[in-house]
């Protein structure tokens, strides 16, 4: 298995013979709503756009996640698997293959990869996005993610996972707490699952930001202090921190329990 972090939310993931887009903000800038004066991400680095994709994985509709400009750089025949608010986005851009994946469903592709959704990130009051599990059918590695770290009662179910990506820093809006949840949720997260591994996502990188949110966020914790959390609290996970662009390989040692 090898990953790619491509900063931000975004991943190539090379697991059962397959090369799985997932979450992909690769060229361009990041708007929330048109409104760059809100909010406003940039690349310091352009990072290519990866070739022979053969699934795109969307866990949520907003910008950071169905990023539109890369999506419309993308083939529009590459199958996509999407949370319901995700699906209207690859629709209106004319992508022809799409699988809407509701909380508890699951998606078989090539007949190697399972792809199901649990409950994830809520998105106001009325919305919740996707968590992500990914499972090789062959060795049953199973990866599990959730990008803003909203880690729902659904992951008992799992049993494990070798991988989890997911916050491991808060990002901290002033009298509304986290925005993402890393910290005491990675750990708790951690000690359920007891993955192999686990890989930050959403923060970091080289992405520069601007605008008013950006001005009120500010980021608790560090990758060395959870580390030493973990320590801690008896857990063998290791934390892999790669940079923006590194392939990875992650070696597992063994297969997860069906």
């Amino acid at each position: 298995m090898f990953l790619t972090w491509m900063d931000s939310n975004s991943w190539l993931i090379e697991m059962a013979g397959q090369r799985i887009l997932l979450d992909p903000w690769l060229v361009g800038p990041l708007v929330f709503g048109n409104q760059p004066w809100f909010f406003k991400g940039e690349r310091a680095k352009t990072i290519d756009i990866p070739e022979s994709i053969d699934l795109i994985l969307l866990s949520q509709g907003l910008p950071d996640h169905a990023h539109v400009p890369t999506l419309k750089q993308l083939d529009r025949s590459i199958p996509v698997v999407a949370s319901e608010n995700a699906t209207k986005v690859v629709e209106e851009l004319g992508y022809t293959d799409v699988t809407t994946l509701a909380h508890g469903e699951t998606f078989t592709w090539a007949d190697r990869l399972q792809v199901q959704a649990l409950p994830g990130s809520p998105i106001g009051p009325f919305l919740v996005e996707n968590a992500l599990v990914l499972m090789d059918q062959a060795s049953q590695s199973r990866i599990y993610y959730e990008p803003h770290g909203f880690h729902s009662a659904a992951i008992d179910q799992l049993e494990a996972a070798d991988i989890i990506i997911a916050p491991i820093q808060d990002l901290v809006l002033p009298l509304l707490g986290p925005f993402i949840q890393g910290g005491d949720f990675a750990l708790e997260v951690v000690k359920k699952l007891q993955p192999q591994f686990i890989l930050p996502t959403a923060s970091g990188g080289e992405v520069e930001y601007s605008g008013m949110l950006d001005k009120l966020l500010s980021m608790e914790g560090t990758i060395d202090g959870f580390r030493q959390r973990l320590q801690e609290n008896g857990c063998d996970t290791q934390v892999l921190n790669p940079s923006p662009g590194d392939r990875i390989e992650v070696p597992l040692s063994s297969s997860v329990p069906s």
